[in-house]
């Protein structure tokens, strides 16, 4: 498993280095999110052996038993987020990926021990208007982002993005320009704002491009999920 799991981790370096030159982009600009949704504590930690520090869970009651067991790694919290789910974030993560509503920002800054330090926050943006998908409309960010930097126990870092899949280069381009103008837009406002999630296995060229500063990709480095 090790051998097979550092080569895809090296592959994918490379092909994150490669998109970075071509982008005109220092490497060091681009950090890579290991999406461990449905892995193992034993995965996680082979690949935090072979340096990879963030990793990005969607199911709060999965990974809280991993962030028990390595506690020393960096931990996003990437899916969507309920209510009734916050103060598991709130007390377990380094990062919270998709802020996208006002009410879930009293109650995270009320469930943060101070003695964490902040909640990393990045407000989840919905580019393409998709029912079914969270995030909020590009027009209700600078208002979130008001909030978020005004709590005291949350730090407002950006913006993040999980974009309808589009196969064409020029596609990808397009809808990922839009969000590097919605982050700039809020760097306006936000000067300190420094992190832009997004792109993914098959669109992270785009979305370096574009100014993505985290990539989230999972599969490309764990390799296909075991059917059951």
């Amino acid at each position: 498993m090790v051998n097979t799991l550092e080569t895809r981790y090296t592959s994918l370096d490379a092909r994150i280095a490669k998109a970075c030159q071509q982008a005109g982009r220092d490497r060091s600009a681009v950090e890579l999110l290991a999406v461990s949704k449905t892995r193992s504590v034993e995965e996680v930690r082979a690949l935090a052996a072979l340096g990879q520090q963030g990793f990005g869970e969607n199911y709060v009651s999965e990974a809280v038993d991993k962030i028990t067991a390595l506690p020393q790694l960096t931990w996003h919290f990437i899916g969507p987020l309920q209510s009734n789910k916050s103060r598991v974030v709130a007390e377990h993560f380094d990062w919270l990926h998709s802020l996208d509503r006002a009410r879930l920002i009293d109650r995270l800054n009320a469930q943060r021990d101070p003695a964490q330090g902040p909640l990393n926050v990045l407000i989840q943006v919905n580019l393409d208007d998709e029912t079914q998908k969270a995030g909020c409309s590009p027009h209700d960010i600078e208002a979130l982002a008001e909030q978020v930097a005004a709590a005291d126990h949350l730090r407002l870092r950006g913006l993040m993005a999980i974009p309808a899949p589009r196969q064409q280069w020029a596609d990808q381009l397009e809808v990922f320009q839009r969000l590097q103008a919605l982050f700039e837009a809020l760097a306006q406002h936000h000067p300190d704002i420094d992190t832009l999630s997004a792109g993914m296995s098959d669109d992270l060229e785009a979305a370096i491009h574009c100014g993505a500063t985290l990539i989230r990709v999972g599969t490309a480095l764990f390799g296909p999920r075991p059917s059951h």
